[in-house]
């Protein structure tokens, strides 16, 4: 990837709404607008933990009657460098870091995913 292209790719504006609890929305240079919910950002959580989490096959059948898990927002958030942004999540998890690079390849717009999907194929 060219120089130009990378900076393209690095946000121009960021706001983490913690207090209402409204997630994150990024401007990225190249004119794209993200935004990142606190579950889904949870969800994506890059830690070894929550990776080595994903990669476990699960025990058993799913439970037919799902417990009830409240909606994780997030208590803080702080900048990580230049680079990275890191979470305070409501279920106590703090460890990920979401670099920017991450964030905009998990960007969930309905552009995105449907580019992912492509790549996919």
């Amino acid at each position: 990837m060219a120089p130009e292209d990378n900076a393209k790719l690095k946000p121009v504006d960021v706001k983490v709404h913690v207090s209402n609890g409204a997630g994150v929305d990024i401007v990225w240079a190249d004119g794209h607008l993200s935004h990142y919910d606190f579950p889904y950002l949870r969800d994506h959580c890059p830690c070894a933990v929550c990776e080595d989490e994903r990669g476990r096959p699960s025990a058993g059948e799913p439970s037919p009657l799902p417990l009830y898990k409240p909606r994780v927002t997030a208590r803080a958030a702080s900048a990580v460098g230049h680079y990275a942004l890191q979470f305070d999540f409501s279920d106590g998890h703090a460890t990920g870091i979401f670099s920017f690079d991450l964030l905009r390849d998990l960007c969930p717009c309905d552009v995105c995913q449907a580019a992912r999907d492509a790549h996919k194929n």
